[in-house]
């Protein structure tokens, strides 16, 4: 390769690079949008938490549009066709890449948006009426082997997290716990109370109140390891079924393509409201854990959730097209 060549592909290259610069010392010049699920829901408190953080330190508008509906799919299409320019972002769950995996979807989620931080996740805990007599996951794996198909559990509906999350533990496990689908985890638990379903995975705020009360037992947590959140409840990993976690992640992306240079201011100033011991107090009061991690994390963290239950969703046969 000549001289003059070499010379002109250093040009181009040193071009990007100072645009790079100088986009993310210019950024932000204008109000930030952060697209998330509908208002009043866990995710919509978790996203206004950090826009408010977010806006105080880098002294611009930073706000929240609520976009609801067909499992993260709206929103997920709309940040992801959104210009790369830091100004537009989503904070979502694991439905935006989750409901990919069940459906046709108008995005990828590994290819078309650009991970900036994992921010918080909500573990959820197994949970059984206590008619049912297991104290321990143990128990319920021998009492489950013991009648095959006679055991059920309810969850928030087909494809949910909590289904998912019973399903994975179906396959971990080798036992095979009934699905019994319901409109919402608000009637799920409602039905599980009421005696109409044995178990259930449920978010822990809100089993906890019923766990607390006595009208739900709790057997363990999802989380790979113990939970700050719920002192002395073992983990399903620990207590029976090695290497099972399903966790609720709530993370921030931006397009694919952004700056990286914005990327990494993105990270870092999110980590720095999550981590003010005030924010840190209102997500625990939530039943919701503070994490933080670099974009490479939470790319890695979202690939091996995807991996993992695009092989319960298949062998499940889950999948609507």
């Amino acid at each position: 390769m000549s001289f003059h060549r070499i010379a002109a592909i250093l040009t181009v290259v040193v071009a990007a690079c100072g645009a790079d610069i100088v986009s993310a010392q210019s950024y932000p010049a204008k109000a930030i949008r952060i697209v998330t699920n509908e208002a009043g829901a866990g995710l919509d408190f978790s996203a206004r938490l950090i826009a408010q953080g977010l806006s105080e330190r880098l002294k611009q508008p930073v706000i929240v549009d609520n976009r609801g509906g067909a499992g993260g799919i709206i929103a997920g299409e709309m940040v992801a066709k959104a210009p790369p320019d830091g100004y537009t972002l989503i904070f979502f769950s694991n439905g935006l890449w989750t409901v990919p995996l069940l459906q046709k979807a108008p995005f990828d989620p590994l290819k078309d948006f650009a991970p900036v931080t994992l921010a918080v996740i909500s573990p959820n805990i197994l949970v059984v009426h206590p008619s049912l007599p297991v104290k321990s996951v143990k128990e319920l794996l021998a009492f489950a082997r013991a009648r095959p198909g006679e055991l059920n559990y309810a969850s928030g509906g087909k494809g949910a997290p909590t289904h998912l999350a019973a399903e994975l533990f179906n396959s971990m496990a080798h036992i095979n716990l009934v699905h019994i689908p319901y409109k919402g985890s608000g009637p799920a638990l409602n039905a599980l109370l009421g005696g109409e379903a044995h178990l259930m995975f449920t978010v822990a705020n809100g089993g906890l109140p019923h766990v607390k009360s006595g009208r739900l037992r709790a057997l363990a947590v999802t989380t790979a390891r113990p939970s700050s959140l719920l002192p002395g409840l073992p983990t399903i990993a620990a207590a029976g079924v090695p290497e099972y976690e399903a966790v609720t992640m709530q993370a921030l992306f931006a397009p694919a393509r952004t700056p990286e240079a914005i990327i990494q201011l993105l990270n870092q100033e999110t980590l720095r409201v999550i981590q003010l011991p005030e924010i840190r107090e209102k997500f625990f009061n939530a039943a919701t854990e503070v994490v933080g991690s670099t974009p490479e994390q939470l790319r890695t963290a979202v690939a091996s959730d995807m991996a993992k239950l695009d092989r319960v969703i298949k062998a499940t046969g889950l999948r609507n097209d």
